[in-house]
Order: C-alpha cells, then sequence, then structure tokens
C-alpha cells in the first residue's frame, strides 16, 4: 500500500506567493535558519497549512536589500540571456565603463553586483530598449510569466510586408484577435505613433511576439524598442549603457 500524498503547500512556494521571497530565495533563507513556521525553525521540503505563520529573520531581510537591479538600454545585437551563436549576452555590458550618471542617485559599481544578475523578460537579438537585470527574485517574479500584470510599451517601426497593402482592420485585429501558437492573445493596446511608427502596450512577451502579430496582419517590423516597463521608463538613457533601478523607483 502506498504512502498518503503529503498534505500542505510547500513552504517555498507558499513565501513566493505571499511576496516574501523568491522560491530560490526561500530555499537558501530556509537552509540558513531564517525561517520559523508558528515559532519552530523551518526545514527545506516543508509543507505547511495556509493559516500557519511565517517569520522571517531580519539577516534575511537585510540580504535581500543588498541586491541589486539593473536597467539596461541594449543594443541590437545582444542577447538577452545566456550566449548564443557567437552573440554576448547583453549581462557583459554591466561593467563599471558603461554606468550611466544621468538618472536617479544610486551606489557605485562592484563586481559583485553582477553575481546572479538575470534578465527578467527578453527582448530578442533584433530589439532594442530597456532590459531589467535582477538578483531580487521578487522582481523577476513580479515581471515574467504570463500572469505579470505589468505592462510593456514598445516603439515599433513597420512597412507593409511584400507588395500587398496591410489588412484594412489592421489595428483592431493587433488589438484583439489574434492568436500564437494556438492560444489567444490578451488585448493589447496598439495604436500610430507617425505614420509608420506603431505603439505597442502588452501585458505578456511570448517569443518574439509583436513580430509575429504584425506578420498576421499583413506588416513587417524593421525596428522594435521597449520604451517602458510598468512605471519605470527608459528614457535619455544611452545605447549600450546602464543604471541601478533607484531606491524609490517601483514597476
Amino acid at each position: 500500500m502506498s504512502d498518503p500524498a503529503p498534505s500542505g503547500t510547500r513552504l517555498s512556494k507558499v513565501m513566493a506567493e505571499r511576496g516574501l521571497a523568491s522560491r530560490r530565495e526561500a530555499d537558501e533563507w530556509i537552509d540558513a535558519g531564517w525561517v520559523r513556521v508558528d515559532g519552530k525553525p523551518a526545514v527545506l521540503g516543508q509543507r505547511i497549512q495556509p493559516q500557519q505563520t511565517i517569520t522571517i529573520d531580519p539577516a534575511a531581510r537585510s540580504a535581500q536589500a543588498k541586491q541589486v537591479t539593473v536597467l539596461l538600454h541594449k543594443p541590437i545585437g545582444f542577447v538577452s540571456g545566456q550566449p548564443e551563436d557567437g552573440h554576448a549576452s547583453a549581462a557583459t555590458l554591466v561593467t563599471a565603463a558603461n554606468q550611466w550618471d544621468g538618472g536617479p542617485a544610486g551606489p557605485r559599481f562592484q563586481p559583485h553586483h553582477t553575481r546572479g544578475l538575470a534578465p527578467a523578460g527578453r527582448l530578442d537579438i533584433d530589439s532594442t530598449g530597456l532590459l531589467v537585470l535582477t538578483q531580487d527574485g521578487r522582481i523577476a517574479r513580479q515581471l515574467i510569466g504570463d500572469d505579470s500584470p505589468v505592462e510593456k510599451e514598445y516603439l515599433v517601426r513597420v512597412q507593409p510586408a511584400g507588395a500587398g497593402a496591410p489588412a484594412a482592420d489592421a489595428i483592431e485585429r493587433l488589438r484583439h484577435g489574434l492568436e500564437l501558437d494556438g492560444r489567444p492573445l490578451r488585448p493589447a493596446k496598439v495604436s500610430w505613433a507617425n505614420e509608420d511608427q506603431l505603439r505597442f502596450v502588452l501585458r505578456e512577451g511570448r517569443k518574439r511576439q509583436i513580430r509575429r502579430m504584425c506578420e498576421l496582419v499583413g506588416l513587417a517590423v524593421t525596428g522594435l524598442k521597449r520604451v517602458r516597463i510598468g512605471r519605470v521608463v527608459l528614457g535619455r538613457l544611452p545605447p549600450g549603457r546602464w543604471r541601478y533601478l533607484g531606491a524609490h523607483e517601483r514597476f
């Protein structure tokens, strides 16, 4: 006779759902002895019930506060994640020489700030604009995934694809009514920024989504730039330069 399935939900998952830490951070904190459940030290793999109380040692908060988030203006030709096909990762641009001083006051670059720095969302190799790299799992969770509530805004230069004209209802279809890979897309805000450039505001980020959406309505993308993520804007940050997320900035 098999053992009954364990009851409750994994502690690290509950901590992530409550916004206390990412699941990876939660496991690290549990392993360090910084987490208690109903006053008792937690153990890795522990499962708990919804009504149980989780308390966090201040040492964990102190470690979390030291984590950095970087805003980078990714140029064309760099990949967002790990190097691939001979193309460098955008993270290699996060150096002391490339730090930009034109934004909110922040710390000076320290080499350990690049340790564990990972992209929270992606821009493809042919796109430019705002890319977020972070050590903070809470921010990554906030920005990535189908359930993310954070808007991403893009300026997209387009032209008719091939010899034909784009569909007459192209803008309406881009706003609502398209699907990719057999799944409907969420409604999008799409409008003309000027005669050859569209403004997209999305709440999802499937692979090469905007380029593929435009193809479906007879438009070819010739340039794509992300200018905003939530409340954080690219602003005057030059291509190839980066700055730290300001202490009072929130996505």
